[in-house]
């Protein structure tokens, strides 16, 4: 069998791993990964939108999902690094995958950035679904702890080992993959612009840096 990393001789037909991403820049690296879960998310759910005679749809809304929401994850952490950094902050972003928390931090440190609540406006579209998710992905434990389960779409059951929500609701439970290409179409829109603007920033600003480095040498 041919190796799986390798080339083909034609090369449209070859995927480059490190054609977008950039050895010594992190931040725009993981940029990169976020922009690929959303894009194939979103390119999933057209690809059953145009041909689900074979009801193909049932089964990859669970890679769509699992692509969507760790799409939005690596955005919001994104995001975070990126501000931290325009703060001269140490730190990066929160090490989880509780999409609530990474929202909530991006928020406040969009508006600590920005000091203006027009900042957030990326954010409400992002927050409604988060929101809407939680409601589905939270159980509640016997002492009262809130448990939410975000590895819904990677396994049918539960860290406890019970069935997922999906499984032991009565009702169907159901996606309108057309209102979900065009809502997280606006959404992915919304967390590429926001990245993009604070990566240039960045970017801006660490030449300005290097600049102001490179003429104080220039001039001992």
């Amino acid at each position: 069998m041919k190796d799986i990393f390798s080339y083909n001789a034609d090369i449209n037909k070859n995927a480059y791993m490190n054609w977008r991403t950039r050895r010594f820049d992190h931040i725009h690296n993981m940029h990169v990964i976020a922009e690929g879960f959303m894009n194939s998310a979103i390119s999933l759910a057209e690809t059953c939108l145009k041909d689900n005679h074979d009801k193909k749809a049932d089964m990859l809304i669970f890679p769509i999902l699992f692509n969507l929401n760790h799409g939005i994850e690596v955005y919001l952490k994104v995001i975070c690094w990126n501000l931290n950094q325009l703060l001269n902050k140490t730190e990066t972003f929160e090490s989880s995958h509780n999409l609530k928390n990474l929202i909530a931090e991006t928020k406040k440190l969009t508006v600590e950035f920005d000091n203006i609540t027009e900042a957030l406006q990326w954010s409400f579209q992002l927050e409604k679904y988060i929101d809407e998710l939680y409601t589905k992905i939270e159980t509640v434990k016997d002492n009262g702890k809130k448990v939410y389960d975000i590895t819904f779409t990677r396994y049918s059951l539960t860290r406890d080992l019970e069935p997922q929500f999906y499984i032991t609701e009565f009702n169907n439970i159901v996606i309108d993959l057309e209102n979900f290409v065009q809502f997280f179409n606006d959404v992915y829109k919304d967390l590429d612009n926001m990245s993009s603007y604070l990566l240039a920033l960045l970017d801006q600003r660490n030449e300005l840096k290097a600049e102001f480095e490179a003429e104080y040498q220039s001039n001992l």
